[in-house]
């Protein structure tokens, strides 16, 4: 593609902060990089602020880091099932109106390694930290439109093109307003020459892929939905979008993306399906997140002096649906706190308020009082009441997504001598 290269081999990688919790089976290449490089932050870094740090976002990535050559030289094509295909340079872009979204992304291996202890599942071995808050500004890198014979699942929100959690203020501008140019009005579910869906295609190469690009799609109707704030998004926290944290073309089709991640991957069966009996055909994509919350002010294994104990964490569902209430648990779960809930500091947060950001995360905090070792445990609620699942064995299955169960942590509780 003009203005971008996509490496074959991993010697061009950016630089990542030392922090990062490097996880992957994959061996270390160089210092602070591994083929592919998949990473995320410490727990107690996701609570250090509302917004993420671009440092410490999450890393999920597929093959090689693409190289922008010259953004000037970049441009998105958009082709497919439209009547007026279009090449739009970043200038063009830009041209458009710029919005500024916050917005929480989630890897829907979060949580992995916990599902994990109950029985075997495949994936890269996250902990609770594969998500982020931030600010988004969008951009589209090539798209096309395509046709299906059946509707397919929707959830109106800000589309993730890598998949674990994290927040941030995300700039860009709007894909409905990209797709007017190409003549597809707002609120539009058919093109007249019958696109369905919108697919996202990179320039990157992964073995998944057998040396394609990665690939993902939305339905129509949710991409050209002004409400949805779908971004085609070219900063981040007020910076332009670096490498590391994403670049993806877009691409219009006829039908729900083929890709190997929609169609063989990143699926949730039940407990009774293992790779002798699975069947990839009879699930539809992952397409929207469950409520989900987590403690980050203590390890899953932490040693506390006794006293007063500030609990802290994060909350998030999907489909723009805010958290109606969180619980902390000092006893395993038999007596119950509801936690105070923030986003900005100072001022209240009202699940599905004027003034909250609904693609975000909300934090929480309660303080408690721990005298002997015990199980801390914390759950939360949505908008619409969905509450998380008591124990991860009902959920299990064999990718390891979706592990939203009541997070636990256990804590020993000690004396100083200091």
């Amino acid at each position: 593609m003009p203005g971008l290269t996509a490496p074959s081999d991993y010697s061009r990688e950016p630089p990542r902060h030392p922090s990062l919790i490097i996880n992957s089976k994959a061996k270390l290449f160089f210092l602070f990089s591994i083929e592919p490089f998949n990473a995320e932050p410490p727990r107690s870094a996701l609570i250090s602020s509302y917004v993420t740090p671009v440092d410490f976002f999450y890393k999920r990535n597929h093959g090689p880091i693409p190289l922008v050559d010259d953004i000037h030289r970049y441009y998105v094509s958009i082709r497919g099932l439209i009547e007026n295909p279009k090449d739009l340079f970043m200038k063009d872009v830009r041209m458009l109106p710029k919005y500024n979204v916050t917005a929480t992304l989630q890897c829907a291996g979060n949580r992995r390694t916990a599902m994990s202890k109950t029985r075997t599942v495949r994936g890269v071995g996250w902990d609770i930290s594969a998500l982020g808050n931030g600010l988004f500004l969008i951009s589209i890198f090539c798209s096309r439109i395509t046709s299906s014979k059946a509707d397919e699942l929707s959830s109106a929100k800000p589309i993730p093109l890598f998949s674990e959690f994290l927040s941030a203020i995300w700039g860009g501008v709007k894909l409905a307003d990209v797709l007017e140019l190409v003549g597809i009005p707002k609120y539009t579910s058919v093109t007249k020459s019958g696109g369905k869906h919108v697919e996202f295609v990179s320039i990157d190469k992964c073995k998944e892929e057998k040396g394609g690009p990665y690939k993902a799609s939305i339905p129509l109707s949710q991409a050209t939905n002004p409400d949805a704030d779908v971004l085609l998004a070219y900063e981040m926290n007020g910076e332009v979008l670096v490498l590391s944290n994403g670049w993806m073309p877009i691409n219009i089709i006829a039908e729900e993306c083929q890709g190997f991640f929609m169609q063989k991957d990143y699926k949730m069966f039940p407990p009774s399906v293992n790779w002798d009996n699975i069947n990839w055909d009879s699930r539809r994509p992952l397409m929207d997140f469950p409520v989900q919350c987590a403690i980050c002010s203590l390890e899953d294994v932490d040693m506390i002096k006794p006293g007063k104990v500030k609990i802290s964490g994060y909350a998030v569902s999907g489909g723009g649906r805010g958290i109606e209430r969180v619980d902390v648990s000092v006893d395993g779960g038999k007596n119950w706190l509801e936690a105070s809930k923030y986003q900005q500091t100072g001022m209240q947060y009202i699940a599905d308020g004027m003034n909250s950001d609904k693609w975000a995360w909300v934090l929480f905090e309660v303080i408690v009082d721990v005298l002997l070792n015990t199980q801390i445990v914390a759950k939360a609620a949505d908008s619409a009441a969905n509450v998380q699942p008591e124990n991860v064995e009902t959920i299990w299955n064999l990718r390891g997504v979706l592990n939203t169960s009541w997070h636990r942590v256990h804590v020993r509780v000690g004396h100083s001598n200091m």
